[in-house]
This record gives structure tokens, C-alpha cells and sequence, in this order.
């Protein structure tokens, strides 16, 4: 190249993220948003909320919607909107933090599962469809039953159950992908090379199934607030006067024809969280070229 022309320019990094925002699927963008303000929610709601969450007497017992309770109160009182606001950290940080559990446990049995294939296969694949076989939330209160009362309403119980019931299903998914890499000529010669079982997992089949893995933790981060959310309202989450919005909607519930606003307002937020994720996964999938059944669990 002449000196004529020039030094060669580098494209902007902001402008092929931009290029990249704009020429994303719609469903990514509506649903990236309605996790944006939820992040945001969830962050100035340990800061800022008008009323404390468990503060009693904020208005008259039974309050309906007005400026000052846009919610309503409880039967204590209690703001609920302050309560909603407090609540959406407590979601997000179970949701995800069972997600990411069960994602490191179930991609590190499925990636094992593949490679060494065998009767260890068979066993690990017979045993995640027995998991499989059983109703997601009748094998997450079997779990919370069997921790004991004593830890009942833990946190860290109910991220152990998300993350025991999201495991099988992430193990399935990560040895299908795995399956489909490990005969290529790139394992083959890291194998003939002589590196160890774990060096080939984690340079090799690792890194080129981390897009079905990133969609699958997608889909299954989607579904961890409505699991966590019929814990709460069954009275196996997390316990009052913490406002899980599970639990919040099951306090309320005896009130939906007196004040329907107290059960409508926390379920609204956990419906367009929901959604959101779910928007935000198949707007992902999109992108990695990946087919998702949104209505699988």
C-alpha cells in the first residue's frame, strides 16, 4: 500500500456494536430492554423505595391505588409497591445464581458424559431422564422436603433446587452438542497430541458448544422466576416478611376482590420479567442460529 493511501483505519468498536443492536431480531431488543429496567429496578430497590419493605402502617390497611401507594396496602399497611420495588433483587439474584449453578454442573456432566462415553454415558443419560420424567416443580418441593424444615426458606436452598432441576436438562443439551464436536479433526488431533481428558473438554469441545450453552442458560433463566415465584407462593421459598413476589402474591391473594391491586401488581412484575427473558432468548437464538422451544422446561 502506498503511503498515499494512508494507514489503514480499524472500525469502530461502538459503531459494529451499534450496527450489530440495530440489525438484531426485534424480540431481543423489546426483551434486552425489559431486563435493562429490571436490572435497574432491582439495583435502586436495596437503595431507594418509598416506604421500607417491611414497614407497617405506610397508609389505612387495604388502601386502593393512589399516588402515594400505586399498588395499594396490605392488610398491615404495608406498601406493596415499595415491597414489589425491594423484591425484584431478591428474584433476579436466585434466578440467576441457580441458573449459572445448574449450568456449571449439567454442561460439566454432559461435556464428560460425551467424551468418555461408554457405560458412564448410558448411566448419566438414563438418570437425567428420570429427572426429566418428573414435573419440574414436583421434583423442586421433593428437594425442599427433603432438605428438612430446618432449612426451609433458605436462599441457598432455593438455589440448589433450581439449579438440581435445571442440571438434567443442561446435561442432555451439553452432550448433544458435545456429540456433534467430538468427532471433528480438531479433537482428534488434540487427543493424538496427548493432552488430558480435562485440557480437551475445556480448549476443544468447551468453547465451540458454548452457543447452545448460552441459549440453553437463556431459556432456563427464563423459567427460574416463575419456578422460584410458585415456591414462594406455595410457602416453600423464601420466607416473610421477605417480598419474594411468589410470596407476595400468595399473602395477597385473599384480598383479589377487595383490593385486586395488591395481587395484580406483583404478578404483573413477575409476568413481564418472564416474558422479557423469554423475548430475550429467542431474540438470542436468532442471532446464534439456534432453534428454541420457549415452551419447553
Amino acid at each position: 500500500m502506498s503511503s498515499l493511501d494512508g494507514p489503514a483505519t480499524r472500525p469502530n468498536p461502538i459503531a459494529r456494536l451499534a450496527s450489530l443492536w440495530w440489525r438484531s431480531p426485534q424480540s431481543l431488543k423489546i426483551g434486552s430492554a425489559i431486563l435493562v429496567f429490571w436490572v435497574v429496578v432491582a439495583v435502586l430497590g436495596t437503595l431507594w423505595i418509598p416506604y421500607g419493605y417491611a414497614q407497617i402502617r405506610t397508609g389505612l390497611p387495604l388502601e386502593g391505588m393512589s399516588w402515594g401507594h400505586p399498588f395499594g396496602t396490605d392488610q398491615l399497611g404495608r406498601d406493596v409497591f415499595s415491597r414489589v420495588l425491594y423484591g425484584a433483587h431478591i428474584v433476579i439474584l436466585l434466578s440467576f445464581a441457580g441458573t449459572v449453578f445448574g449450568l456449571v454442573v449439567g454442561a460439566t456432566i454432559g461435556l464428560i458424559s460425551a467424551y468418555i462415553g461408554g457405560w458412564l454415558d448410558e448411566v448419566v443419560q438414563r438418570l437425567a431422564e428420570a429427572f426429566i420424567a418428573i414435573p419440574f416443580l414436583v421434583l423442586a418441593l421433593l428437594a425442599v422436603a427433603t432438605a428438612g424444615p430446618e432449612l426451609s426458606g433458605e436462599p441457598g436452598l432455593v438455589i440448589f433446587v433450581v439449579a438440581l432441576v435445571y442440571t438434567p436438562r443442561i446435561a442432555r443439551m451439553a452432550r448433544a452438542a458435545a456429540l456433534d464436536i467430538i468427532t471433528r479433526d480438531f479433537v482428534t488431533i488434540a487427543k493424538l497430541r496427548g493432552e488430558s481428558a480435562w485440557s480437551v473438554m475445556r480448549r476443544e469441545l468447551l468453547p465451540n458448544t458454548t452457543g447452545t450453552l448460552l441459549v440453553e442458560f437463556s431459556l432456563r433463566a427464563g423459567y427460574a422466576p416463575a419456578l422460584i415465584g410458585a415456591l414462594g407462593f406455595l410457602g416453600f421459598g423464601i420466607k416473610a416478611p421477605m417480598p419474594e413476589w411468589g410470596l407476595l402474591i400468595s399473602e395477597n391473594r385473599a384480598l383479589v376482590l377487595i383490593q385486586p391491586i395488591t395481587v395484580i401488581g406483583p404478578g404483573l412484575a413477575l409476568a413481564s420479567l418472564i416474558v422479557g427473558l423469554n423475548m430475550f432468548t429467542e431474540g438470542l437464538a436468532r442471532i446464534l442460529g439456534r432453534t428454541v422451544r420457549l415452551g419447553e422446561r
